[in-house]
Parts: structure tokens; C-alpha cells; sequence
């Protein structure tokens, strides 16, 4: 345990959900769900009203609606909800320059050196909420603790509880003193450690091991013949309150991408095109916003079987305009048989340099990086002003569009 570390974890409540009634007040306090209705629908996201019917992110729609059939569907806004993540995490910034990521909605945040300039951890944590809640208008809960796991935790035991009664009101932010750690810890359920799925936990149910605090009784020898020697090694770590790893400030990232998964198959090269396009689009705009250059994309492809491929390109030098990802995927795209139907494209990025490709005299056909340098810049410019949906890439319209 180390003392001196203060880590945040910051978890914005219900999302989508809540960016969706900031835009629609009328909708409070009813159930809400973010998702495609249809049959081959996802619930993205739910409000605590629809969960208390036990309705909860990735149930197949379906499902969801035979749970609560007074269930308001709404279709979601991915741009609105990237827009609404960097204000969030633009708050972050102004506390510590060490913040990392996990999703749009949460962030580790060490806070170690910003408490002789802001206050306690705690100051901390209310100014964060107050300014999301005032500056943003949604809801966010906070855990605070000495390493990165346990404020997880201590994050979910602050957020608002849907019970069959009622929602009742979270705490915003929990605190776990350094020393305090495992009486927190040890009266929880099993299932609240890292790693712990239902086959783990089946495995310990069959030992007698319920709470977090059984498992930390066990002499580790008994831990890893029942779940396997690194896999025991890393519950056994964790039961005890021992996470060791750093807040990996955003700068530090190793990959930036995007995917989606469509609502119906896509079969056709020229379709597929099309999403390729946008979301090379949305990824380069993100390099450019961690101002950095990526080497190696990559390009996933899961088809109606659930079966997936993914195929990479490393290049000499960085890039970080949507034309020349495009035109570094394309090639590998149009060597992959879509027959089977195409049920979700995704496009990484890696291998990040500050190096661009050096221009050749003699490749006039192929998209030179710096040559968008300009673009690109009055896009971010376009888009900062007026939204990311202000301007998007012609090809990756569709022919209704058009």
C-alpha cells in the first residue's frame, strides 16, 4: 500500500442517459434507454428508473423491453456524447495533468500533487462534481483511494441504487482512508474483484469462498490450484488491497481507434467503405488531438458469426489525417470477403511517432500526411465551434444523403 499516492476514479452517472435528458428535461424520471429498439438491439445505457426492472447496459433489447415495456427507446448520439467527454475531461485537466481515460464517461485521476493547490482529496472530488454538474449538467460519483483498484470500488459505492422501491440517492463521494483498506474491501460480494466472472466464481462458490474477505483467508497455494497460479496470484493481490499500477496519463496512451457494430450486416465493399471513412475521420481527429502521429493501423472486421479478423499496416513515418488512414486501410479491406455479412468495423491506431512520413517526388498518387495539415486543422477549428457533426467527409455519406 502506499500512502502517498491519492487516487481518484471519476464515473459519470448513466452517461448517455443522462447527456440525452440534458437535451430532453421532459424525459426525467422516467425509464429510459439508450439503444436501437430493434431485434438486433444493444442497451447502451439505461437510467436508474429503467433499471430497477432490471434492465442494464448490453442486454439485447428484446429483453429489455419485456422487462419494462413502458421503456423509452432512444436511438443515441455518439458525436454529442465525444463533445460532452472532452468538456468532462477538460475539467479533469484543470485539477492534474495526470489523468487516464478508461471510456468517455470515467478517469483515474492522481491528485497527489494538486492537494497543497486544491484542497483535501475529498475538496477535490466536490469541485470535480460541482463543476460537472453546474458547467456540464450531468451527474458524476467519485471514489477516492490510495491505489487505482479500490477507487473503482469506492466510485460504484457512491453512485445512486435502483431497487424495486425506489432510487435512492448515492453518496457522490466515497473516501477510503489509507489503513482502512481492507475493512472496506473484505465485506464485499466476491463478484466486486477484478477478474472475477462467473466461471471464477463458480470455481470459488465450490471452496465456500463468498466475500473478498474469504478469498484473503485462503493460503494462496489453495487460490491457485482452484483458479490457476496467475490468475490466483492477481485475486490474491487484490484481496489484500495491493494495486500497484500508476495513472497513465492520457499522453501516454498506446492505442487510439474506434469500432462499430451495425444494425444490420453490410455485404458490399462500398458500404463498408463508407463507415471506413468516418471512422478514420473520428480517429484521426483524436490523434490530432493528442497531438501525436500513429505508425501502425489497424483494421477489425467481425462478421455475423461472431467471428473476427483484424489486419495491420506499419508505415515509415506518423499520420494523422482521415484520407491517409483510409487510404493505408483500404487496400487490406478490399482483400477480406465480406460474404459472410459484416456485423461491426473497427480502426486502431499505434506505434505513435512525432515523425511524419517523409514526402516522395516521385508518389504523386498517394495521399501526403502534411498536405492536410491545413484541412485537418480547419476541420478540428469547424468542429470545435460548431459541433462534430458540423462537417463531416463527403464519401462517407450514404446515397440518400447526398
Amino acid at each position: 500500500m502506499n500512502p502517498e499516492r491519492v487516487i481518484l476514479h471519476v464515473d459519470m452517472d448513466m452517461f448517455y442517459v443522462a447527456v440525452e435528458l440534458r437535451e430532453r428535461p421532459e424525459l426525467r424520471g422516467k425509464p429510459v434507454v439508450v439503444g436501437s429498439a430493434g431485434p438486433r438491439g444493444v442497451v447502451a445505457a439505461a437510467s436508474y428508473e429503467a433499471r430497477r426492472f432490471g434492465v442494464f447496459s448490453a442486454m439485447g433489447s428484446i429483453h429489455a423491453q419485456r422487462l419494462c415495456p413502458d421503456a423509452i427507446f432512444l436511438p443515441g448520439n455518439h458525436a454529442l456524447y465525444q463533445e460532452v467527454s472532452t468538456e468532462v475531461h477538460n475539467i479533469f485537466h484543470s485539477v492534474t495533468p495526470h489523468v487516464e481515460g478508461l471510456a468517455l464517461d470515467e478517469a483515474f485521476l492522481d491528485v497527489t500533487g494538486s492537494l497543497k493547490i486544491f484542497g483535501s482529496a475529498v475538496e477535490i472530488a466536490e469541485l470535480l462534481r460541482h463543476r460537472i454538474r453546474t458547467e456540464i449538467r450531468i451527474p458524476c460519483s467519485v471514489g477516492i483511494a490510495t491505489n487505482k483498484f479500490i477507487a473503482k470500488i469506492a466510485s460504484k459505492a457512491a453512485k445512486p441504487i435502483a431497487t424495486a422501491e425506489g432510487v435512492r440517492e448515492g453518496k457522490g463521494v466515497v473516501q477510503v482512508e489509507s489503513g482502512s483498506e481492507l475493512s472496506f474491501l473484505h465485506p464485499l460480494p466476491i463478484k466486486s474483484l477484478w477478474g472475477v466472472g462467473p466461471v471464477t466464481q463458480e470455481k470459488l462458490d465450490r471452496i465456500g469462498i463468498k466475500t473478498i474477505g474469504d478469498l484473503a483467508a485462503l493460503p494462496l497455494q489453495v487460490l491457485t490450484v482452484a483458479v490457476g497460479e496467475a490468475h490466483g496470484q492477481h485475486l490474491f493481490d487484490l484481496s489484500h488491497g495491493r494495486d500497484e499500477r500508476l495513472v497513465e496519463s492520457e499522453r501516454d496512451v498506446k492505442s487510439i481507434g474506434h469500432e462499430e457494430t451495425f444494425n444490420e450486416d453490410l455485404f458490399t465493399h462500398d458500404e463498408v467503405h463508407r463507415h471506413l471513412v468516418r471512422l478514420c475521420d473520428a480517429v484521426a481527429s483524436r490523434l490530432r488531438a493528442h497531438q501525436t502521429l500513429a505508425r501502425t493501423i489497424t483494421l477489425k472486421v467481425k462478421f455475423s458469426d461472431f467471428h473476427s479478423i483484424t489486419r495491420s499496416i506499419t508505415a515509415d513515418g506518423g499520420k494523422s489525417s482521415g484520407p491517409s488512414l483510409v487510404e493505408a486501410l483500404t487496400p487490406l479491406l478490399n482483400n477480406i470477403n465480406l460474404a459472410p455479412g459484416e456485423r461491426l468495423l473497427g480502426v486502431s491506431t499505434s506505434n505513435f511517432t512525432d515523425e511524419r512520413a517523409q514526402p516522395s517526388l516521385f508518389d504523386e498518387d498517394h495521399v501526403q500526411d502534411h498536405s492536410w495539415d491545413q484541412a485537418s486543422e480547419a476541420i478540428d477549428n469547424i468542429r470545435e465551434k460548431f459541433g462534430k457533426g458540423a462537417i463531416r467527409p463527403g464519401s462517407a455519406l450514404s446515397p440518400r444523403e447526398l
